[in-house]
């Protein structure tokens, strides 16, 4: 289902497919194009940016490029106006630069074995020459392929799209506070052991039936909104996957609703935001395209209820996510 709201590529860019493999355990593979204005993003939730964590975040990507964020959120930081997005910046060159440099030697690297499999073949042909062939090929031509984009200077569609286990910004209630975070788009709720997000590679969704059982301590107690402009979603025709893009029609920012979770490390204490996004089933135009699921798209005026769940109770909050918006979801075959 939803399988982002921020940032990667088409279904089939050697990134963004390569997560979805990993936590796959369904014939389908979603991902969610997010809101990518940062002050529309603020304005349209009434929210302010939690400046300390987005740095904490992005500086721990410095040394672990496992924490994936979309490039659109990075460009928020194009033109730092403070000593946390100057810093965010800084954080944000470390990263591609070290990210390009790794890529260049791929290429190298996989040139060469490209190079050796070719001399093989031009006397004698065999399957491992032939592999070794295709992977080489394969590789450089990915690894090029996301040296540009990462070289790009224009904003690319696809730079708004994320993926399961990738970073995104979420919108919570702290307090009286109002705060974008952001969070990993695959939820482990507190208490769980790490290898849960092996375990439940499903974790990415909140299923709006199993909201009373696995996800009871979540619901009614911490709750989150993502802002999503389209969606993605993989299924089957024909024997073969096809990728449908849904748009909503009137074209309207969608308002997702989620459940959030602070995991810490009992050893290190140290911290891990994630969320689910919840889903139920969908309506008649996307269950005729191919998918049975569907994120819930909140009202505008329920956004605040939902944020704020404490003395409500699992009715009132159940029936938020019923009061939904409605719009057409006009849908599009991507290309293969």
């Amino acid at each position: 289902m939803l399988r982002n709201a921020f940032v990667s590529a088409l279904a089939r860019d050697p990134g963004s497919l390569r997560v979805c493999a990993a936590i796959r355990i369904a014939p389908m593979c979603y991902s969610a194009q997010i809101q990518a204005a940062y002050l529309k993003y603020l304005r349209e939730t009434g929210a302010e940016m939690d400046i300390d964590q987005f740095v904490e975040i992005f500086g721990a990507r410095v040394s672990d490029p496992g924490i994936r964020i979309p490039r659109a959120v990075e460009r928020w930081f194009d033109e730092p106006r403070n000593d946390g997005e100057r810093r965010i910046k800084g954080f944000i060159d470390e990263y591609r630069a070290a990210e390009m440099s790794r890529l260049e030697r791929e290429v190298f690297t996989q040139k060469k074995r490209l190079a050796d499999a070719e001399r093989t073949l031009a006397t004698k042909t065999t399957k491992a020459a032939i592999e070794s062939q295709r992977i080489a090929t394969n590789k450089i031509e990915q690894s090029l392929e996301r040296l540009d984009r990462m070289k790009a200077t224009k904003p690319h569609p696809a730079e708004a799209r994320i993926f399961p286990m990738h970073y995104a910004p979420i919108v919570m209630q702290v307090g009286d506070r109002r705060l974008m975070r952001l969070a990993r788009y695959h939820c482990r709720k507190p208490g769980e052991p790490a290898f849960i997000d092996r375990k439940l590679p499903g974790l990415y969704n909140a299923r709006r039936d199993s909201l009373g059982k696995y996800w009871r301590e979540l619901f009614g107690a911490t709750h989150a909104v993502m802002l999503v402009e389209t969606f993605f979603e993989n299924v089957e025709r024909d024997g073969k996957n096809a990728v449908l893009h849904f748009i909503p029609r009137p074209a309207e920012t969608m308002i997702i609703a989620c459940l959030a979770a602070e995991w810490r490390d009992p050893a290190t204490d140290s911290r891990l935001l994630s969320f689910a996004a919840i889903t139920d089933e969908p309506p008649a135009e996307v269950a005729a395209a191919g998918h049975d699921r569907m994120i819930i798209n909140l009202k505008p005026a329920n956004v605040d209820a939902w944020l704020k769940p404490a003395g409500r109770s699992l009715a009132e909050l159940d029936a938020l996510l019923a009061d939904r918006q409605t719009p057409y979801y006009e849908h599009e075959v991507m290309a293969a």
